[in-house]
């Protein structure tokens, strides 16, 4: 009996490491322009009303740079990441050569996930941790409390996903026991266990969506409240320019629009780890009678 290869998102980006390695720079540096812009408009601000625009001339070769680097990293994720798909495919179908049709026709499906991740999660993961840091130094040199503000919201946002991430986990293990058996019931089971199924897929995307709303919709106070503050903390500004007015709002703001990616990101993650231990595993799929209904 050959080795089963084992999978995880270190193991797919080991299939073709220096091209992801080159990817995760470009991000990098994507989001290094990106968050430099809120400050620059402000500057540019300032520099128009004094009648100086060299500053706008420096905004305007951060967007161009930013263009140039975003359209170039996503024609070259494409072409990395779509190979990779191919190579995970080929390992997925190698350990799960025993495995009947259904189990292996969903377990395929779901590996594309850990590629999705990282040309879609990952990046975003990278943006939403270098934004947060620099929106925390940015921030502290208008004055500590700004950067201390969202520095906390962010703390409590990252508590409340902790107490959800087993729930998480839990309703993903739930839902993709149910997927696994949908080309068995489609191939010979009657309407009504196809009936019964979809069913039991729907009260399991419910329930999933329903705690995703109830968290999102609590770390969502939790940032606005951050925002909110900062703008009373304007006051603390002996006189404020009408340039470091808008940094400090426009950060904040961005503050929360980056911050919100954490969780997403997390929960993601939660549901990666399902199936990489759904991956990893060799045991028969469920019976009829486990899954809820007979044939």
């Amino acid at each position: 009996m050959s080795i089963q290869n084992s999978i995880s998102l270190w193991s797919v980006v080991k299939l073709s490491p220096v091209k992801v390695a080159i990817t995760w720079l470009m991000v990098i540096a994507e989001n290094i322009l990106l968050i430099l812009l809120p400050l620059l408009i402000g500057y540019a601000i300032d520099g128009v009303l004094a009648q100086d625009t060299t500053p706008l001339l420096g905004f305007a070769a951060s967007l161009l740079g930013l263009i140039v680097i975003s359209v170039l990293r996503r024609f070259y994720d494409t072409r990395v990441y779509g190979d990779i798909r191919v190579k995970l495919a080929e390992t997925v179908a190698h350990n799960l050569r025993g495995a009947d049709v259904s189990a292996k026709n969903a377990r395929l499906t779901m590996s594309r996930e850990l590629v999705d991740f990282l040309e879609n999660d990952l990046p975003a993961l990278l943006t939403a941790a270098i934004q947060l840091v620099s929106i925390v130094i940015i921030l502290a040199t208008f004055h500590t409390y700004f950067a201390l503000s969202v520095l906390v919201a962010s703390i409590a946002m990252l508590l409340v996903y902790a107490c959800c991430h087993g729930t998480f986990k839990r309703l993903n293990g739930k839902l993709n026991d149910q997927t696994e058996q949908q080309v068995k019931i489609l191939s010979c089971k009657p309407f009504a266990a196809l009936s019964a199924h979809l069913e039991k897929l729907k009260k399991h995307e419910i329930a999933l969506s329903d705690t995703e709303a109830l968290v999102y919709g609590f770390i969502f106070a939790l940032l606005f409240m951050s925002v909110l503050g900062n703008l009373w903390l304007v006051n603390l500004l002996p006189s404020p320019t009408t340039g470091e007015v808008f940094s400090i709002l426009t950060y904040s703001l961005e503050f929360v629009d980056t911050a919100i990616m954490l969780p997403v990101t997390l929960q993601v993650l939660s549901r990666l780890e399902e199936i990489t231990q759904r991956l990893n595993r060799n045991e028969q799929v469920l019976t009829e009678k486990e899954i809820g209904y007979e044939v």
